[in-house]
């Protein structure tokens, strides 16, 4: 019989793998160090890998935004000043020497404003599109995220479920591992719940992130598309008052547009963080500095518990052929019976071979069904059982039915064990990303970003070109819809 203790190897695994998903170790991996400015330390610059349980990554990482942020501000700082400005000295359109000149501009002016609040327009459509992109293909790759969370919830449920039979089928026989076995059991349950209350509470929460960046974008995207409309139609009825609300509201929205270019380009520095990390992890996961935080082990030593995995069950396995062998033998039979399948090569590698078995051999799970027929049960005669050729004990085959069971449910999550130890489970996933998710991912926050940077820019010499506009107009008589002053 093997080592009982050596089922209890693929057990480690799966302890090591759901730190994966825990609630402060979401995190992705970059090779090279960063070298950016941390305003956490006097902005001494952060020069480790990308790691979000770190303060100083993310502080580094939403610095990359500084310049959206001071524009902004600045935009804001100079209106405040020009407003307190304008109460103090009241300057009249005619004492500045530039309006005069502007008096023999008005459809160049005219059309000025025109042709920004067109880019404004069309740069805020992009920005919609985008936006509507952006949240779309973010969805996306956390769906696939949380859905590697599920599946390692339903795997560990499976190998629960395994390993409560086994335990419930050794306590007669090995009450040592069976305490082993609950000790266990209860590990990969609250492990299991800590992936569930991650999937559950954190999947909601990311999700309220995307949608609420989604919705601020939307919202004052689609107020400042109202007010460059609504700007056109006042200034063409010449409603002065109307107007200069217009002015001031869009001063406070352009500030808005220029953080959230900030927070854009931040966006777009993580996005590219996170998929070099996942293309890093995939080309060479046990030298990436997520190896200490994903399930991914040196190849020796994946191949180390492998191999001790299947030594302990070929070993097992060919002790109960040669129990087979000698039982038949004392029949008188050399040959012509069957064996139970061994789906393990032997030595040195001891690998995985379920379908080298021949078809007519026994699985093991089926022995038991096998060895009834010969087995003296307790309400039966020896004689009778001699005379019969039922020469195996009630109480060893009792035994030897435990062990098959146990075997046999081992053998049924082996599959998922070897996945898990050979990192194809999470690779397998990266891969995906990597390869369909992480350009168009990309490539659709670039675009968000440079859009609302287009629109800042625009925003910023409209609202000008505005203030422009009104001084050319104070003081002056217009007819409805038209561009030049009254004589």
């Amino acid at each position: 019989m093997s080592n009982p203790n050596g089922i209890l190897l693929p057990l480690v695994l799966f302890l090591v793998y759901t730190t994966l998903f825990s609630p402060k170790c979401i995190v992705s991996a970059e090779e090279p160090n960063f070298k950016r400015p941390d305003p956490l330390r006097h902005f001494h610059y952060y020069r480790g890998s990308y790691d979000v349980r770190n303060k100083h990554y993310w502080a580094s990482a939403a610095f990359t935004g500084a310049y959206g942020y001071a524009i902004g501000v600045v935009w804001l700082l100079c209106g405040l000043g020009f407003g307190i400005f304008l109460i103090a000295k009241k300057p009249s359109s005619g004492s500045w020497l530039f309006m005069k000149y502007l008096d023999h501009h008005y459809f160049l002016m005219f059309l000025m404003v025109l042709l920004f609040t067109v880019l404004a327009i069309v740069a805020s459509s992009f920005v919609l599109a985008a936006n509507h992109s952006t949240l779309w293909r973010t969805e996306k790759i956390i769906r696939t995220i949380v859905k590697m969370g599920r599946d390692a919830s339903q795997t560990i449920q499976k190998v629960i479920t395994s390993l409560t039979k086994m335990q419930s089928l050794l306590l007669p026989y090995d009450p040592n591992i069976s305490m082993s076995l609950n000790t266990t059991i209860d590990r990969l349950g609250r492990e299991s719940h800590v992936i569930r209350r991650f999937v559950d509470k954190n999947g909601h929460s990311i999700d309220r992130a995307i949608q609420s960046s989604h919705i601020v974008h939307l919202v004052i995207v689609t107020i400042n598309l109202v007010l460059l409309v609504a700007a056109i139609v006042l200034l063409s009825l010449h409603w002065h008052p109307g107007f200069i609300a217009i002015i001031f509201c869009c001063w406070i929205l352009t500030t808005l547009c220029w953080v959230l270019t900030g927070v854009d380009f931040f966006l777009h520095t993580f996005g590219k963080d996170t998929c070099s990390a996942f293309v890093g992890f995939e080309q060479d996961p046990h030298n990436s500095s997520l190896s200490s935080l994903l399930p991914c082990k040196s190849p020796s030593f994946s191949q180390k518990l492998l191999v001790e995995i299947g030594y302990n069950i070929h070993t097992f396995i060919d002790r109960l052929n040669s129990k087979i062998s000698e039982y038949y033998k004392m029949l008188g039979l050399d040959s012509g019976f069957k064996l139970v399948c061994q789906p393990f090569s032997g030595a040195p590698d001891y690998s995985y071979l379920p379908y080298s078995c021949p078809n007519d051999a026994i699985q093991v799970g089926d022995l038991p069904k096998i060895l009834a027929e010969f087995t003296c049960y307790k309400q039966n005669s020896s004689k009778g059982c001699q005379s019969k050729g039922k020469l195996l004990p009630e109480a060893s085959f009792n035994m030897i039915s435990a062990y098959s069971y146990s075997v046999q449910s081992l053998l049924d999550v082996y599959p998922d064990v070897q996945s898990l130890v050979e990192c194809t489970f999470v690779k397998d996933r990266f891969s995906d990303v990597v390869s369909h998710q992480c350009k168009p991912f990309r490539n659709s926050i670039r675009l968000l970003w440079s859009s609302m940077l287009s629109l800042s820019i625009f925003m910023v010499v409209l609202v000008l070109i505005w203030v422009t506009k009104a001084y050319q107009d104070r003081g002056r008589s217009f007819t409805m819809w038209s561009i030049t002053p009254n004589l």
